[in-house]
Parts: C-alpha cells; sequence; structure tokens
C-alpha cells in the first residue's frame, strides 16, 4: 500500500540530493518517477531540481493553481508512474497536500515531500504544516549549526550577512540569504 512521506529540515541538509537519490533508485529499478518542483524557485532554471552538489533532474512546475491529482491522473493515461517526488513542498496549499493523498489513495502511488519546516522566523509553512499534519511518515533530515549542534532553524540575511527579522514568509535564495543554526543561535542572532 502507497504512503506518503515528508522528508524536512532546515536548509543545507541535503533535501534535493536525496530527491534526486530516490529518484535515480526507482529508475535503477526500471521503474518511472514523476518529479515536480515549486515554479517560483528558478535559480538553477525553470523545470529543474539541482542539489548543491551538482546534480539534477528535470521536474515538471507547480504553483498555486496546478492540480496535482489531475495532472498526475492525466499523465498515467499514457505512461505508468510508479513514485511522485515532491521538491520545494513547503510551497505546496493545503488542497494540493490534500491532492496528493488522493494520489496516495485513490491511485496507489507513493508521494515523497521533501521541503523546509519552517521560514525564517519559526513559523511553519501551509504546505509544511499540513505535510506534517496528513503524511504517513515524517523523517527529519539533519544538518549542523556553526557550532555543531543539530540546526533546526533558519537565519534570512541582508546583503552585508547580517539576520532580518521581518519581511514576506517567500525570499527565494541560498546561501546567499540563509543560514541554518541552532535554536540557540537563532535566538541570539535574533535577539530573543
Amino acid at each position: 500500500m502507497a504512503q506518503m512521506y515528508f522528508y524536512y529540515s532546515a536548509m543545507n541538509a541535503g533535501k534535493s540530493t536525496t530527491l534526486l537519490q530516490s529518484s535515480f533508485n526507482y529508475q535503477e529499478r526500471g521503474m518511472n518517477p514523476l518529479i515536480f518542483t515549486a515554479a517560483l524557485d528558478n535559480r538553477y532554471g525553470e523545470g529543474k531540481v539541482t542539489s548543491r552538489i551538482g546534480l539534477q533532474a528535470e521536474a515538471l512546475l507547480f504553483d498555486v493553481d496546478t492540480d496535482l491529482y489531475s495532472t498526475v491522473s492525466e499523465l498515467n493515461q499514457h505512461t505508468t508512474h510508479h513514485c511522485i517526488l515532491v521538491d520545494e513542498s513547503q510551497f505546496l496549499s493545503k488542497q494540493q497536500v490534500y491532492q496528493l493523498t488522493e494520489i496516495v489513495d485513490k491511485l496507489n502511488i507513493p508521494v515523497l515531500c521533501y521541503g523546509l519546516r519552517t521560514d525564517f522566523l519559526g513559523e511553519l509553512f501551509e504546505g509544511s504544516r499540513h505535510l506534517l499534519a496528513w503524511a504517513d511518515k515524517l523523517v527529519e533530515l539533519k544538518t549542523i549549526c556553526h557550532c555543531g549542534r543539530k540546526a533546526n532553524m533558519v537565519i534570512r540575511t541582508d546583503e552585508h550577512g547580517q539576520p532580518i527579522a521581518e519581511g514576506g514568509q517567500v525570499v527565494i535564495g541560498g546561501n546567499d540569504r540563509y543560514v541554518s543554526v541552532c535554536r540557540v543561535h537563532y535566538k541570539e542572532a535574533l535577539g530573543r
């Protein structure tokens, strides 16, 4: 029986690398995975999942208007997909997370979602909130703070590397904009 997985972490824990490894594993067994990624994150080109270590794969884009269940159902009429992989899943809407549960429950296709748990203010993203609630399996991918502790928070920085404590929830960026830290250093950096 298929299940939905949510692999979550702070930045730089290897979420995209893990997704790409999962895709490779399916392909190596003669199976056909289908990869989705958020349209708003095009740092490495549109329709690509790219890891920091240089691995990449083509992906279908999703945005707020994408009906994931309908898309997968239609594509499966022509090609059987054995697994759905979703990168940047924190950007999913509540409805899209529900659609992914329908893919699992009605189409019996495993869904593996990879994304951030919280934003730079320590708040859950909409997609993450519903994945944490509805996924069958939760898997934390770990990265470390500069002090050696587990990093479970993210700090957004300005162009001078100084922490920012306000702004919109979504600003696309990588190491140039975000630093993963432990809770102690998160509170220290933001003066909390």
